[in-house]
């Protein structure tokens, strides 16, 4: 591939795939950021709605234990099958957090009540230990227990068992098996992450793996392990306009991709390194929720536009009584001809419906109470 045209293919056709099952999705993807702002979706909602047919705003939670999922801090916070847990654990801590020097006690009591009680609901343990607040790592405040849950969770001693109206439900993990050495575990991690965001610019790769191998087994540096992958041929690195590209040996060559309009969660695999969006698509975007009102230039959460196999604009969508309201931005002038219209409008369409039919409220599961 010569040209930065036939890179734009191969990003947008390797990971824009079309799948019928939720969970064979999630397979295929590897991992699925989470985020919990809701504009007009969460982003895991909004990245799987492009790859599951028929999905609605709410199943990934709703079916979160039938799944076989677990929620896990990679490079960054998301939901992975559970197989690739083994990659993850055990894992270290690269300092202690300040609710561990805070509240001592809470370490033994949450996992003394888990033990002894099963999973139950962050709410149900501040009630019997105290509401204390600390800081959060956004810098607000959190109760101590949530706080102390999160610990735990990334030591991999609880897990994520349900999620009930988006908070997460913890309880124990079943004893792990069969634990795969450090070099399995750094080899596995590497080879998740670059197929993940392939073809992704070397640069990027070895930023995000310093983040991963941050928690990652211990002794071994996953910037090594990539050099070891691609000296074997496991994966593959070309140069286009002077960047460095890096993705997993075998991938097929690009198909061609449809005249489609896609709104795209700002943390997609498509768009979410900003390094590789300005080297294919030539233009700046950024994620502006937690930029002040007054400096935001796309919007408090601008949606990618991606027609075809090019970034063109952004939309910002909101979904009050039934119907969506979208206002749309452009690089530069919107493509001309109806089939950009018409592709925009179905997408919009679509959208409506998959929010729409993710609205009305599920069953309440029955772990809140215990």
């Amino acid at each position: 591939m010569s040209t930065l045209a036939a890179w734009r293919d191969f990003a947008v056709a390797r990971s824009l795939f079309c799948e019928p099952d939720l969970r064979k999705a999630l397979e295929r993807l590897g991992f699925v950021q989470a985020d919990p702002i809701r504009a007009p979706a969460r982003a895991q909602d909004l990245i799987l709605r492009q790859r599951v047919v028929g999905y609605r705003a709410g199943d990934l939670e709703a079916g979160f234990a039938d799944l076989g999922l677990a929620e896990e801090m990679l490079h960054v916070y998301g939901f992975l099958p559970k197989e690739a847990v083994r990659l993850l654990h055990p894992r270290r801590r690269a300092s202690t957090w300040q609710v561990e020097a805070d509240h001592p006690h809470l370490r033994r009591a949450i996992l003394t009540h888990l033990r002894l009680h099963g999973p139950t609901h962050p709410r149900r343990l501040s009630a019997l230990l105290g509401s204390s607040a600390v800081v959060n790592a956004w810098g607000g405040q959190s109760a101590a227990t949530t706080r102390m849950l999160e610990a735990l969770q990334v030591e991999g001693r609880i897990e994520v068992v349900a999620r009930e109206a988006g908070t997460r439900v913890y309880g124990l993990p079943a004893p792990r098996r069969c634990e795969l050495s450090p070099a399995r575990r750094a080899e596995g991690l590497v080879l998740l992450l670059t197929h993940l965001y392939a073809p992704v610019p070397e640069v990027s790769l070895r930023r995000i793996l310093a983040t991963a191998g941050a928690r990652g087994p211990h002794g071994v540096d996953l910037r090594e392990v990539l050099d070891r992958q691609l000296r074997r041929g496991r994966l593959c690195r070309d140069t286009v306009d002077g960047v460095a590209y890096v993705w997993p040996d075998g991938d097929p060559r690009p198909k061609a991709v449809p005249e489609r309009v896609s709104l795209l969660a700002p943390f997609d695999p498509i768009v979410w390194d900003r390094r590789r969006f300005e080297h294919l698509w030539g233009w700046r975007y950024r994620f502006e929720a937690y930029t002040p009102a007054a400096r935001r230039v796309l919007g408090y959460y601008a949606l990618p536009l991606l027609w075809r196999s090019e970034v063109i604009g952004w939309a910002n969508l909101t979904y009050r009584l039934g119907t969506l309201h979208a206002e749309v931005g452009y690089v530069g002038r919107a493509p001309r001809g109806a089939s950009f219209r018409r592709a925009l409008d179905e997408e919009l369409s679509r959208m409506e419906q998959f929010l729409a039919m993710g609205s009305a409220p599920a069953p309440a599961p029955s772990l809140a109470t215990r």
